[in-house]
């Protein structure tokens, strides 16, 4: 049977918005909700292992619930984003959860507080929650009482959120004008983006300059929001729960070490010259004597060649099932289960993930196939996350899915394993150098850009502390600039303002590393795999197979690996090197 575009069926999850066992759902959680409100004055830190372990699967089966209904909404949502049902689903569903969480907050705070001995002997007698209890507790220090906590809670509301709010409201209501084909446009920010991958280098440039003409009109005022979020940063993440450092706060989040960031970073730094080498080469094919910054994601005049879904499809299985038989087995439950979301049409998300739910279930994954090599890769991308998802199926709720920094393993890797397969397979040069050039170009937006953007950030929240202005906060993000890409390209002044225009300095600091350390730790892996062929696939395995049963260096380091080693991380960069290498020769 040929694979053919479909829509997924979510039946899995409830048989549809009007259906009784989704009403029955929200009352079942409101339920459960209020018995484990019960266990309130019976929590103690002496109670039995069984007392103990019967509150915390009712906790998960609250967890389980809750995942089912955010998913059915979310996903409903994806499918057709134009769905009044949809919408308004999601709201109550949201609305729903909030309130949930704040009921529930107690148990949290009273096992944070919990003795070092008794929370060791419960601790070691709760199998697979003990690293979800353990991470729990790495809080502990950090954690006001419960009046304090929800202070913070109220006043982030109107505080913190609402500023991001505001942002987003400002930002997202902003109209770009570029004349197209001797007419001026008005877009979106997503719209005029689109131009930055233009084929015409004055499309490119006009793009990036409207961007930067809005942005920069209101530079100083983005710019005060962000002054407000940094002090709003540190005030609590500093002066209340007594952090080491701004970044450490998101550290504890991914609970990844301070030295494992800063080795990663290092040798991000060091490495700028890889990625200059890449755009001096790019300018050399695209025909210019020196790149410029608006050049960057400059398409080649290359292939346009297209593959069907059941040719995609194919290829992904077969690279999955020639690297291990068990891996194309899973990826094909996604396809066979009626899971996968891969037809375009109108109304639905743009874009591609893949969403675990519960342990048990199947993941749903969602691409947009349109039949170009990317969008073969995306489909790899996104079943390897599948993968890892079901690979940890023996996991709790709260253990089987991977923490941040670990959750691009198996999904880049897999489309890796795809990219060999296309390489090797293709014999036309300007289809392989095609492949070949999008890969270093993603490396760059993934590994590169993340990991400077890391670098402003540990910059910019200290020098805001020291009241630095926005002009010189700018100054600073132009020097960042010229440092990175060295004389490997032209930078014009309008990019001094690039950082107002970058979402995730305000909705989550220090989140960025995360890409950086994702797609590098991969590339890293990839290198073992190509020294060590079949050895090295058992431990491969047991890195995905651990989900987030385990602190994300402890599963690493079983598998040999030191994150908070320089050379671990300099590995990632030696393949991409090779690429350049590659690419010089084609």
């Amino acid at each position: 049977m040929p694979y053919k575009l479909s829509r997924w069926s979510l039946d899995d999850l409830y048989p549809g918005m009007k259906s009784p066992e989704l009403e029955n759902a929200f009352d079942q959680m409101d339920e459960q909700v209020t018995t484990f409100e019960g266990v309130r004055g019976k929590l103690r830190a002496d109670m039995s292992v069984g007392e103990f372990l019967h509150v915390v699967k009712t906790s998960e089966e609250m967890a389980r619930i809750v995942n089912k209904l955010d998913a059915f909404a979310g996903l409903a949502f994806a499918a057709d984003t134009q769905d009044q049902a949809a919408l308004t689903l999601q709201a109550r569903v949201q609305q729903f959860m909030a309130d949930m969480a704040n009921r529930t907050l107690f148990f949290s705070l009273w096992w944070k507080d919990v003795d070092e001995a008794n929370a060791k002997r419960l601790m070691d007698a709760s199998g697979d929650y003990r690293y979800y209890l353990e991470e729990m507790r790495h809080f502990k220090p950090h954690t006001l009482s419960e009046p304090e906590e929800k202070i913070v809670n109220i006043k982030d509301v109107t505080g913190s959120s609402a500023l991001v709010n505001l942002y987003d409201s400002i930002t997202n209501r902003y109209i770009y004008k570029l004349k197209v084909d001797g007419k001026t446009k008005e877009l979106t920010r997503g719209e005029l983006m689109n131009y930055a991958y233009s084929p015409d280098p004055k499309m490119r440039a006009a793009a990036y300059r409207e961007q930067f003409r809005v942005y920069g009109n209101d530079g100083p005022i983005l710019g005060q929001m962000y002054q407000t979020r940094v002090r709003d940063w540190y005030n609590e993440g500093i002066t209340l729960r007594k952090f080491k450092t701004p970044n450490s706060v998101r550290n504890l989040m991914n609970d990844i070490p301070d030295e494992a960031v800063d080795a990663l970073l290092e040798v991000a730094k060091k490495n700028a010259p890889v990625f200059q080498r890449f755009f001096k080469l790019k300018a050399k094919h695209l025909g210019v004597k020196k790149l410029r910054r608006y050049d960057i994601y400059a398409p080649l005049a290359a292939s346009s060649k297209k593959y069907t879904f059941d040719k995609a499809a194919q290829m992904v299985l077969e690279s999955f099932s020639a690297f291990n038989p068990e891996f194309g087995t899973l990826a094909k439950r996604v396809f066979d289960e009626n899971h996968l979301d891969s037809e375009v049409r109108k109304g639905k998300q743009g874009g591609a993930f893949c969403a675990s739910i519960v342990p048990e279930m199947t993941p749903y994954v969602k691409v947009n196939y349109q039949g170009n090599a990317r969008e073969v890769a995306t489909l790899a991308h996104e079943l390897g996350h599948a993968i890892h998802a079901m690979l940890a199926s023996h996991h709790s709720t709260f253990t089987f899915h991977s923490s941040l920094p670990l959750a691009e393993t198996a999904s880049t890797f897999g489309e890796m394993m795809l990219i060999d397969r296309m390489l090797a397979e293709e014999k036309n040069k300007s289809v392989r150098r095609d492949i070949l050039f999008r890969q270093v170009d993603d490396s760059y937006a993934t590994i590169g850009r993340q990991a400077w953007f890391a670098m402003f950030e540990r910059s910019a929240h200290d020098m805001i502390m020291k009241n630095a202005s926005v002009d010189e906060v700018s100054k600073m993000y132009f020097a960042n600039l010229q440092e990175q890409f060295g004389d490997s390209l032209e930078l014009s002044e309008d990019f001094k303002w690039e950082w107002v225009a970058i979402p995730h300095f305000y909705h989550t600091p220090f989140y960025v590393y995360a890409y950086s350390f994702g797609k590098l730790l991969v590339l890293s892996l990839y290198k073992q795999f190509k020294a060590e062929g079949e050895s090295f696939k058992p431990k491969y395995r047991k890195i995905l197979a651990a989900g987030g049963s385990e602190a994300p260096a402890k599963i690493l380091a079983e598998a040999g690996i030191d994150i908070r080693s320089a050379k671990f991380w300099q590995g990632g960069f030696d393949v991409i090197k090779e690429q350049v290498e590659e690419l010089e020769r084609l």
